[in-house]
């Protein structure tokens, strides 16, 4: 039996920590009216972005106005219904593009730099050009490292950017993709780096920095953790699970010359 004397526990409101759809109430054997609302909401805001639309020409302009060398590609996959049921396709680069970044690739570079619109366009046109603009500034202090084209990647899948990379001979990609879409953030953006880009290349040879929106990780927190990783990466001529995210207690090292392999 309780102790009347000691206070019941007051009840802690969750859902002020968490985005997550907890502690919604109920109303008989359901949730309430404004709940159910509410998750139809962002069902249908996360299903939009899958199947929204990507601007390439614009972004490739906006890229342009921070002084990049942009180029455009695009993978086999021929529409958004095809890239959908077809991941295979947006993970190679059609013929056409394949030749034109091959043309494009005048000598080797430390760092590729891909965007593509992944699952999510919606993301791409809301964060890339803001992170990229903060990314720069980082890439280029001290030991700067030399960035190659910029590719925007219509139909694109994280291993796009190793076919691109291996093409561009980069000795290391980062690929900026919208993440798959969830019912609190439908336009979160990743960032994908990996050394020595090839087509074959594993997940477990990637390092992800992911969340990048604005009610998760902020450009300047993403960008100091990307700058941190590809430095790391090139000096240790490494990437995925043999380079761990230190970015917040050390600083990165000097890059140094080496070989892609």
């Amino acid at each position: 039996m309780s102790d009347p004397s000691v206070p019941a526990r007051p009840i802690i409101d969750l859902r002020s920590f968490t985005p997550a759809r907890v502690a919604l109430g109920r109303s008989g054997a359901s949730v309430p009216t404004k709940a159910l609302l509410d998750f139809t909401l962002d069902h249908a805001r996360a299903r939009d972005a899958v199947h929204a639309a990507f601007d390439a020409p614009r972004l490739v302009a906006d890229l342009a106005g921070l002084g990049l060398d942009v180029t455009e590609a695009r993978s086999q996959a021929v529409d958004r219904g095809d890239y959908l049921r077809r991941p295979d396709l947006g993970r190679r680069l059609e013929p056409g593009s394949a030749d034109v970044l091959a043309r494009a690739a005048s000598a080797p570079c430390q760092l590729a730099l891909v965007i593509g619109d992944g699952l999510s366009a919606a993301a791409v046109h809301a964060h890339a050009v803001a992170l990229v603009r903060r990314l720069l500034p980082l890439l280029a202090e001290g030991d700067a490292v030399a960035l190659g084209p910029v590719v925007v990647a219509s139909g694109a899948r994280v291993a796009l950017g190793d076919e691109i990379g291996a093409l561009l001979g980069a000795h290391m990609v980062v690929t900026l993709i919208g993440e798959r879409p969830g019912l609190s953030a439908p336009d979160s953006l990743g960032a994908y780096l990996t050394f020595a880009p090839k087509p074959g290349r594993t997940d477990a040879e990637r390092n992800c920095v992911s969340n990048i929106q604005h009610a998760g990780l902020s450009y300047d927190e993403a960008a100091c953790k990307i700058a941190w990783l590809v430095r790391e990466g090139l000096a240790r001529q490494v990437s995925g699970v043999a380079l761990k995210d230190e970015s917040a207690d050390r600083a990165p090292r000097r890059i140094g010359t080496f070989s892609a392999g």
